[in-house]
């Protein structure tokens, strides 16, 4: 069993404050200089219009431009070179797995995906210059893999796969917009249908009022359906599925044959490793690092590193008051002896 750990970032100010912070923090970190070494073996399949994507970017949510100007001014890089490790927008993605639950009060996700990715920060962000404050994981820094915002809307998503990509934003990009700018799941439904996408992922939204959509996307489409699970294929644009899909089948029949439990037996399936949804496929791009839930209406999340575990619990209505969580960091255990991109040297592609 390997321990790792996520960093808690809180910052409250603007983008550009929030940016700077970040690249600071960064700068002469292990993962940037994983990720420059994961550069060399896996070249971009894509180009970066600087123009371009500041002007998608800031139709969206234009403080996550001032942030990227942030970071740019702390790291003293190129913007291209800004925008290909965090900009989100043209920048190619691999497989994953996931799986997603809501119920009465509740969205619970499984991220699952190769430890050679995962960042380790966990966030808290009160901007003083517009956009909503969030709380969740982060990805590519200004990503967001999963989130509550302070209006009470929740989001996770769900991988399907990368045939066929085109000029948009990638999921976690996508989730951090969304979180931003929408204060409920209609908003974010409209959101989603107008956002260029990349690659082909289903995204899970539920607020307050209970209600939960499921946003099937794809470069060349969107669909949108009601549902309280979701796993890894499209149940609507069946055409864009991949061909294996017994897992991810699997994983939602566990789920759905379980009905409509409270947060803390829902945590239990989809934490637990003899539950049948928690996954230890880390070589595969699919195994479970960790499990977040989020509760709208009491304003808590619950996270966990690793399986079997009891969430950490944070009150996010108390955070967005001016109380700060007094942790530093989150660890937990996960069954694997591959190298995390935060943590460990040698987390590059030169051996799999």
């Amino acid at each position: 069993m390997k321990t790792i750990h996520s960093d808690i970032i809180q910052f409250r100010g603007s983008h550009f404050d929030f940016g700077y912070m970040q690249g600071e923090r960064i700068k002469d970190s292990i993962m940037v200089r994983n990720r420059e070494n994961q550069w060399k073996v896996r070249k971009p399949r894509f180009s970066i219009s600087v123009g371009e994507a500041k002007d998608v970017i800031k139709q969206f949510a234009p403080g996550i431009w001032d942030e990227l100007l942030g970071l740019q001014e702390a790291l003293e890089w190129p913007m291209e070179r800004v925008l290909k490790e965090f900009g989100g927008y043209r920048v190619e993605y691999v497989k994953s797995g996931c799986s997603i639950v809501t119920g009465q009060d509740y969205l619970i996700r499984n991220y699952d995906y190769h430890p050679k990715t995962y960042e380790g920060r966990y966030t808290f962000y009160q901007p003083t210059d517009g956009g909503y404050s969030i709380i969740g994981p982060s990805q590519r820094v200004t990503g967001r893999m999963d989130g509550m915002n302070e209006k009470g809307l929740a989001l996770g998503y769900n991988f399907m796969h990368r045939k066929n990509p085109g000029d948009g934003f990638i999921c976690c990009m996508i989730g951090r917009l969304i979180l931003e700018s929408c204060g409920n799941v209609s908003e974010a439904v409209a959101m989603l249908k107008e956002i260029p996408h990349r690659h082909s992922f289903s995204y899970v939204v539920y607020d307050r009022s209970g209600e939960t959509f499921i946003v099937e996307t794809s470069p060349r489409g969107v669909e949108v359906r009601l549902a309280n699970a979701c796993t890894n294929h499209f149940e609507v644009m069946t055409h864009e599925n991949r061909n294996h899909l017994v897992d991810s089948k699997r994983r939602l029949g566990v789920i759905q044959e379980k009905g409509d439990q409270d947060v803390h037996k829902a945590f239990r399936l989809m934490n637990d490793s003899d539950k049948g949804v928690f996954s230890d496929l880390y070589g595969s791009w699919a195994g479970t690092i960790h499990t977040s839930a989020y509760l709208p209406r009491e304003m808590k999340a619950w996270f966990a590193l690793g399986g079997d575990r009891e969430p950490v619990v944070f009150d996010f209505a108390q955070w967005l008051e001016g109380h700060d969580v007094e942790l530093d960091k989150i660890t937990g255990e996960v069954d694997t002896d591959i190298p995390f991109v935060h943590m460990d040297e040698g987390a590059d592609w030169f051996k799999q």
